[in-house]
């Protein structure tokens, strides 16, 4: 089932991209058990986000595919954004999160902290990184937790990187709390050694959007805002969009009733 599922990953069927920028989506890894093996691959994470009040869309659970921990697990981005972006105004946003040509259910939090990359880089229309697969479950505090089968996702996502070409680019984000459970084949430990393969070790959110974008996440200041063009900045602002506009299209629905009566 391993080999077939890379062959697929090969020949395109499976779409996943270990090259290149694109927003609102990024590589999770996920472990799939067969009888007493397992074995981690890559898994497409998308998200989209507009003006709204249905909050966060688990695309999942709305399919009925989605385990009571993976439900857990998206609730709590709601926690998380709402701790560090709506304290001065409601959280007007609908947004969707959706696992790629998954169709064989998904459970877990580890992918969490995978799905707040996605919608950031929605919210702030800044790239996330394709070279990058990510795993790390998230509390409300943006803080990245330990998660399970660590050493089979990342050679799930070397031996995706290694059948295409190694570019010294291309890695994981884990959580630092994993570091001490990693006990990797010999031909990955070679390929990190050698900086053909990178395994970058975050503790918060913050830390894991700089690495996965490139760019500055941001400091909150003391008069309350983010550093201007920072990623917080331009998710602060989008919401802040979100809100006004959400308020004003409120009010002129309001006018025309009140002009009809």
């Amino acid at each position: 089932i391993e080999e077939h599922m890379q062959e697929m990953i090969d020949r395109e069927t499976l779409m996943i991209d270990v090259a290149g920028e694109v927003v609102g989506q990024v590589n999770g890894l996920a472990v799939y058990p067969v009888a007493d093996y397992l074995f981690g691959k890559p898994s497409r994470i998308t998200a989209s986000t507009a003006m709204g009040r249905a909050g966060i869309i688990n695309i999942e659970r709305e399919a009925e595919m989605s385990g009571s921990t993976h439900n857990k697990g998206v609730l709590i981005l709601s926690g998380y954004l709402r701790e560090k972006y709506a304290r001065d105004k409601p959280l007007s946003m609908s947004a969707s999160i959706a696992f790629e040509q998954s169709y064989g259910g998904v459970d877990g939090d580890s992918a969490s902290s995978t799905e707040i990359y996605a919608l950031l880089s929605s919210l702030s229309g800044v790239p996330l990184r394709q070279d990058i697969a990510v795993t790390g479950s998230v509390n409300q505090k943006g803080e990245i937790q330990a998660i399970g089968g660590v050493n089979q996702k990342n050679e799930g996502f070397y031996d995706c990187c290694r059948k295409i070409g190694l570019t010294g680019h291309q890695g994981v984000l884990i959580p630092q709390s994993n570091v001490k459970d990693l006990m990797l084949r010999k031909d990955v430990v070679k390929a990190v050694k050698n900086k053909k393969y990178h395994i970058y070790a975050v503790k918060t959110i913050d830390e894991g959007i700089e690495i996965s974008t490139g760019k500055k996440a941001g400091e909150k200041q003391p008069e309350g805002s983010y550093l201007k063009g920072a990623i917080n900045f331009l998710v602060n602002e989008k919401l802040k969009e979100f809100a006004e506009g959400l308020k004003a299209f409120a009010e002129k629905k309001e006018l025309l009733n009140h002009e009809r009566l």
